[in-house]
């Protein structure tokens, strides 16, 4: 059986999804699908879906129409974010309810999910769709969880370490967890295979999160792709704020309250402010623990998984890959 290595695979999908040719009447409903796909991005989700078909099978293409529709609802997803967040911008482009206005947003992003489910139901062998729909379906939903616990956690000074892992396993990992099992079940893979897979991509999915909120305060911006500091300036709930708010000492928290509470402020004086505190505390080392504890368990996991264990290292490398991305 032929191997793939994912940047094949990344190619493989990106002109797949090129190809689509969402356009027609009315275009202004459809232009916009269009752009939000051509943004680019990793497309980490049909890469993982793939990947995980290759652990049992190698036409790959078979199942690209599926990869294509867990790329749309991802994207849908991030259409609808952008419009809640009132973002300007997307991968440097201006964002759909920005280049055209919020209804086209709202009614773009329903199209895009109601194609994903069309391409996720098209050319599903009858067999396995049952299992694919149950999977995407459960996931989609849990998304919109994820999202509203998120804005929820906003007004909230109270959210504990436990809440925001799950708010993130909701909003995060549960999609990255799907494409792997829906990879998994249309290769043929026995249940225990399948849900291994998705439990893998639970552990990865937060490790890459927190990582993210790691490299939000740490990372070089010239390497990282984005300023660094905004979820200190936005008093966003992250691993890191809420894990400094339990463990600093009075001095430390009072301070710490102080930039949280403040309307106004210098942006680079709070971020040098509250990282000192973060490193007062000790944050750093305890959310790189974390890190590190996750991404032993995912590949734990994925040592489980009952195929030759050379056909897992295309996955192992593809993930540590994204882990050590500018770590």
């Amino acid at each position: 059986m032929k191997q793939y290595q994912d940047k094949h695979i990344l190619e493989q999908i990106q002109e797949y999804i090129g190809k689509l040719g969402y356009t027609h009447e009315p275009e202004n409903l459809y232009k916009p699908i269009e752009y939000v796909l051509g943004l680019g991005g990793k497309r980490i989700r049909p890469v993982l879906m793939l990947m995980a078909y290759n652990l049992y099978k190698d036409d790959l293409e078979t199942i690209f129409r599926q990869a294509a529709a867990i790329e749309t609802y991802h994207n849908f997803t991030l259409l609808h974010d952008d419009l809640m967040d009132n973002a300007d911008m997307r991968r440097n482009r201006p964002t759909v309810h920005k280049k055209w206005d919020k209804n086209t947003a709202i009614l773009s992003g329903d199209a895009m999910l109601i194609l994903s489910y069309k391409l996720m139901m098209e050319s599903c062998p009858p067999e396995h769709i049952t299992e694919v729909m149950t999977t995407f379906s459960k996931a989609a939903l849990e998304v919109c969880d994820g999202q509203q616990w998120d804005m929820e956690f906003e007004k909230r000074n109270d959210v504990s370490v436990n809440e925001y892992m799950n708010m993130i396993c909701l909003k995060t990992s549960v999609l990255l967890a799907a494409s792997l099992k829906i990879g998994a079940i249309l290769g043929g893979a026995t249940k225990e295979d399948a849900d291994r897979l998705y439990n893998f991509g639970i552990k990865m999915g937060l490790a890459f999160q927190l990582q993210d909120d790691y490299l939000d305060v740490y990372a070089d911006s010239s390497v990282f792709g984005k300023n660094i500091g905004g979820d200190i300036c936005s008093n966003k709930k992250t691993f890191m704020l809420i894990t400094a708010l339990n463990k600093a000492g009075e001095k430390d928290k009072a301070e710490l309250q102080k930039w949280i509470d403040a309307e106004s402020f210098d942006s680079t004086e709070k971020i040098k402010a509250v990282t000192q505190i973060y490193n007062n505390v000790g944050v750093p080392a305890i959310c790189m623990e974390k890190i590190n504890s996750l991404y032993s368990e995912g590949l734990n996991i994925l040592n489980e998984v009952s195929v030759d264990d050379n056909l897992k290292n295309n996955l192992r490398d593809f993930t540590a890959k994204l882990m050590n991305r500018v770590l």
